[in-house]
């Protein structure tokens, strides 16, 4: 007999749409066999019942026996020795009919009661175990979205661990019955063969034996063919025996695992993290808006494709496209007080999807991926191969170093800039780091955010006048706008800055930008806060757009060096020397990702800066005031676009990713 299809009892426990649609397909197979027993049923019963009308039964059952080649059930597979019995049984049924006239008790025992057995037993079993299944999933279900709204801020372990218990019970719950169903099902298709060829195969005997003549007809001719039929039932008895045993075994191996398995989250403190992903697949929890304000989350199943993020509901026969991720930015996202959201950016800056994965082993997982796969790396040879050397490079690049928080505050505390990631990074001793060693020195540390002092923060809650963290009073700083003879806005994100031994060459700001983006590689740094970068004839200031507080501010004489990134536009930086105390100068290169071309920053820190020159010489101001466009209240006028593109980026967002 050929192969009977069947269900993998190994992937009861993930529950993937592609399990649960083959598993749809045994569903509708096992509806088809049902409609069809009932109808042979009923076929025999007129046969066992209608002594007077035997000839016109018997004609229905062999109509019903050819009928069964026209069923179309979704595994037909190894149905073809069946359908040539069944025929051939339709012929015997043909030449027999005229001697039908008494067979009740012999058919009650050899035809219609396996029948029915195989109805109130096999089938009546497989439905009961399909509302077992379907009670458990909902439950599963239901469990599931409960652990899904603990909160992450006021974490309850006791609730943490009560909720943890009822996932991992209904869990297991689910299992079992998704192993008793799949079971039944497998089972059903062997027993379907049996249950269709042995009352044929007692109805032809009882026939046989009835009738001497019908004995004497057929007996030479049919002995054969029923001792190869009953072979043929023997054998596949058989095999049930065996796959049941099989399965029986594969059950209990499958129900005697770790506990881990049925309770999420079960390693937090240190799970095993595979970074080098270049595809995954799992469930995670969708956001979606249902108004204004309102928002509901979906568990749905997700996978990658390329470089497609894919979605299959359940039931599903293939998934849909949900998001492309090329050249696109993934960050973790505080969402609802829920745990492990991340956030899925387009390339144009555009907040796409939220996503809430199940443990943090997947969260970092799936930021680790998409990231892999938004560069393309699938597109390679060796995909693999490529994502494993990325980590290695970055790892390379940056080494974490634990006393960077004592050597920031001891070297930027006049600058009022907290490390927020209480990190630092090291450049690689390797041989080749001979030039970049004599730009910035080895064990430099990186800081990643620019925040407020303390006490801006508390001048503002008490609603009284604000004190510019630099020493300067709102006053100076308006007037220092109203004197300055230029001024220009860029929304700028700070993406991070360091101490640098040189300001000879732009060099340096390339090797900073290299280690800062490293850094945010290797560290999974992805959020940025967006700032304005005023620049004026006198000064650099980096202004909070909602509040409008400085954060932090350069005279321009300050600026050494600046200069825009050679491939990535957006990107500009510059070096401030500082002196500290007398006889100490200080070098730090910050660097900005931009809205616009870093160029255009360059060019307004360039006119500055002759601004500031030229102001030394009256004459000299004059020339340079008629190269340069002025404004009605008479200061230069620059980067007429600056104004829109700013504009139409505020909008996005303060939030972004390197």
């Amino acid at each position: 007999m050929p192969a009977v299809d069947k269900l993998l009892l190994e992937e009861a426990l993930q529950d993937s749409p592609q399990t649960r649609s083959l598993l749809s397909v045994f569903e509708e197979d096992a509806g088809t066999l049902t409609e069809y027993t009932n109808q042979l049923l009923q076929a025999m019963q007129r046969v066992y019942g209608a002594q007077n009308e035997m000839c016109l039964a018997t004609q229905q059952l062999s109509k019903q026996l050819l009928a069964y080649e026209k069923q179309h059930f979704a595994l037909g597979k190894g149905d073809e020795e069946v359908i040539s019995t069944l025929h051939y049984f339709s012929k015997v049924v043909d030449e027999l009919n005229i001697l039908h006239s008494e067979l009740a008790k012999q058919l009650a025992d050899t035809m219609v009661l396996p029948i029915i057995q195989f109805r109130e037993k096999d089938l009546t079993e497989v439905s009961t175990l399909k509302d077992l299944f379907g009670l458990a999933s909902n439950e599963h279900d239901v469990s599931m979205a409960k652990y899904s709204r603990l909160p992450k801020r006021k974490e309850n372990e006791k609730l943490k661990a009560e909720v943890a218990k009822e996932v991992a019970n209904a869990r297991r719950k689910q299992h079992l019955s998704s192993l008793q169903y799949y079971c039944a099902l497998n089972a059903l298709q062997y027993r379907k063969r049996v249950a269709m060829m042995e009352p044929m195969l007692g109805y032809t005997r009882g026939q046989i034996n009835f009738f001497k003549k019908g004995a004497e007809m057929f007996s030479k001719r049919m002995d054969s063919f029923l001792s190869s039929v009953s072979d043929m039932v023997q054998s596949i008895q058989g095999e049930l025996d065996a796959e049941a045993e099989k399965m029986r075994v594969s059950q209990q191996d499958l129900i005697s695992v770790n506990e881990s398995v049925y309770t999420p989250d079960s390693d937090v403190t240190s799970p095993a993290i595979n970074r080098n992903l270049i595809q995954k697949a799992g469930y995670l929890n969708l956001r979606n808006k249902t108004g204004l304000v309102t928002t509901t989350w979906e568990r749905l199943y997700f996978f990658t494709q390329g470089g497609n993020l894919m979605c299959q509901p359940r039931g599903a026969v293939a998934g849909g496209l949900i998001q492309d991720l090329d050249n696109c930015s993934v960050m973790a996202v505080d969402c609802e007080d829920r745990r492990y959201c991340f956030q899925i950016t387009t390339p144009t800056g555009k907040a796409g999807i939220t996503l809430q994965a199940e443990s943090k082993k997947e969260y970092e997982e799936w930021i680790c991926a998409i990231n892999n796969i938004s560069r393309q790396i699938y597109l390679t040879d060796n995909p693999e191969a490529a994502a494993i050397k990325l980590n290695q490079t970055a790892l390379q690049a940056v080494t974490p170093i634990t006393t960077f928080g004592k050597k920031h505050e001891a070297h930027h505390s006049s600058q009022n800039v907290r490390n927020t990631e209480n990190d630092k990074t090291t450049p690689n001793e390797s041989a080749g780091a001979q030039d970049s060693t004599q730009l910035i020195a080895l064990g430099t540390p990186i800081q990643f955010d620019i925040v407020l002092p303390a006490t801006e923060f508390l001048d503002q809650n008490r609603g009284g006048r604000r004190a510019n963290p630099f020493g300067e009073s709102e006053d100076s700083s308006k007037n220092e706008e109203e004197d300055s003879l230029l001024q220009q806005m860029f929304v700028v994100r700070f993406l991070g800055s360091m101490a640098v031994q040189s300001d000879d060459t732009s060099e340096v700001i390339y090797e900073a930008m290299r280690q800062v983006l490293a850094a945010r590689a290797i560290h999974n740094i992805f959020r940025m806060t967006e700032s304005h970068l005023m620049v004026t004839s006198k000064s650099l200031r980096l202004i909070d757009p909602q509040t409008q507080v400085t954060r932090i501010s350069f005279e321009l004489a300050t600026v050494t060096q600046f200069a825009a990134h050679q491939d990535n536009r957006r990107l500009i930086g510059f070096v401030v020397h500082l002196s500290e105390t007398p006889g100490e100068d200080s070098l730090s290169a910050y660097v900005f990702e931009s809205n616009t071309e870093g160029e255009k920053i360059c060019y307004a820190i360039s006119l500055g800066k002759e601004i500031i020159e030229a102001q030394k010489d009256p004459e000299a101001l004059a020339q340079l005031m008629k190269s340069v466009p002025l404004t009605n209240d008479g200061k230069f006028m620059l980067l007429n676009d600056q104004s829109e593109e700013d504009g139409t980026t505020h909008e996005e967002g303060e939030e972004s990713e390197a």
